[in-house]
C-alpha cells in the first residue's frame, strides 16, 4: 500500500515537472517564431534553471518569473559596475560606467512597474515598461562606442538584453 501511494505521488510530481518543461519549451518556441532576436536555447536554458519558472503552470506565471529574473540580472550588473568603479584599471571610463549605472537604475524602475502591470493584467503597460528596460543594455554600449572606449561589461549587457527579451516576447503572446 505504501509503495502504491509513493508511486502515485512520484507520478504526480513527474507529471508536474513535465508540464512545466513543456510549457517552457512551447512558450520559447512560439516566442522565437514571433521574434527571431530571441534565442530559443537561451530562453529554455535560463527558464529551466529558475525554480519559479519551473513551477509555472501558465504563460502569465512565466512572464512574472522571467521579469523577476531580469530584475535580478540588473541588480547583479549594478553590483559589477559598482565594483568596476572602484577598480583603478577603469579610471578612464568612470563617467561612462556611472552613466550605465543610471541606465540600470531606470531599467530597474521599469521592471518594477512592469511587474505591477503584469500582476494587474495590464499587458500593454508591461510591454511599454519591458521595452524601455530592453533599450538599456544597448544605450550603455552605445555610450562606450560614441566615446571610442572599450566597455568592460559588453558580455553582461548582451546577457541582460537576452534576459529582458524573454518576458517582453511572452507578454506579446498574451
Amino acid at each position: 500500500m505504501k509503495f502504491l501511494v509513493s508511486l502515485v505521488i512520484f507520478s504526480l510530481f513527474l507529471n508536474g515537472f513535465a508540464t512545466a518543461q513543456t510549457l517552457i519549451q512551447d512558450s520559447c518556441k512560439k516566442a522565437f517564431a514571433k521574434d527571431p532576436q530571441l534565442s530559443y536555447d537561451f530562453c529554455v536554458n535560463s527558464l529551466t534553471q529558475d525554480p519559479q519558472s519551473k513551477a509555472a503552470t501558465t504563460l502569465e506565471d512565466l512572464v512574472l518569473a522571467s521579469t523577476k529574473t531580469a530584475a535580478a540580472k540588473i541588480t547583479n550588473l549594478k553590483g559589477i559596475v559598482a565594483q568596476d568603479l572602484k577598480d583603478q584599471r577603469y579610471q578612464d571610463i568612470v563617467e561612462d560606467l556611472k552613466l550605465c549605472l543610471g541606465f540600470y537604475n531606470d531599467a530597474n524602475d521599469d521592471l518594477t512597474t512592469a511587474l505591477a502591470n503584469i500582476k494587474s493584467r495590464d499587458y500593454q503597460g508591461a510591454n511599454i515598461n519591458l521595452s524601455a528596460a530592453l533599450d538599456v543594455p544597448g544605450n550603455c554600449e552605445d555610450d562606450f562606442k560614441e566615446a571610442k572606449k572599450t566597455s568592460p561589461i559588453t558580455n553582461e549587457n548582451s546577457i541582460l538584453f537576452k534576459t529582458i527579451l524573454i518576458p517582453l516576447a511572452f507578454t506579446n503572446m498574451l
